[in-house]
């Protein structure tokens, strides 16, 4: 089963409305790093996600060995091993073990490193489409894409409308 890698961008995005059961239409299991979780210092963000946690919707399983650490801080050219540092080892270890893997991150570099080491790789907007894919309404889907916006995400016009025409496309049957 894939382990998918959420980073703290995506936490933030949609625990500030609420809206962090929309990661469980993933297949696949969820993780949430500790320090991961501990960079979820908004509110209510932070206690929307242990919301989750009391769920046992994510795994929150510490990364073992220091020696992935090390290749991803020197990878990303990080002088502080932190939340990218440890999705970037988590993504190592699973490609080294030829295991698949998956990063939920709005981080443009998290993003690009993660793909650019074998990871599928999507963001908030990703999320909200799979929802769609998984039985949630359009209208609802471009709702939370308003409030995502307007909670602290603020996307460019032109990505609203990616965002909109992805929905859209999801929500329609084939």
């Amino acid at each position: 089963m894939t382990s998918i890698y959420v980073d703290e961008t995506t936490l933030i995005a949609l625990g500030t409305i609420g809206e962090l059961e929309l990661l469980t239409s993933f297949d696949g299991t969820l993780v949430v790093l500790p320090v991961i979780q501990e960079e979820v210092t908004t509110e209510p963000a932070r206690a929307n996600l242990n919301r989750l946690f009391d769920k046992d919707a994510i795994e929150t399983t510490p990364l073992k060995g220091d020696q992935d650490t090390e290749r991803a801080q020197t990878i990303l050219d990080e002088s502080v091993v932190n939340g990218d540092v440890y999705v970037i080892a988590a993504v190592l270890a699973h490609t080294d073990a030829d295991e698949q893997v998956a990063v939920i991150s709005d981080d443009r570099r998290v993003r690009t490193v993660a793909r650019g080491l074998g990871a599928t790789v999507t963001g908030t907007i990703g999320v909200i489409v799979r929802a769609v894919e998984e039985g949630l309404s359009e209208d609802e889907a471009k709702t939370v894409v308003r409030r995502v916006d307007e909670h602290g995400l603020h996307m460019t016009a032109e990505l609203r409308d990616t965002a909109n025409e992805l929905i859209e496309a999801a929500a329609t049957p084939n």
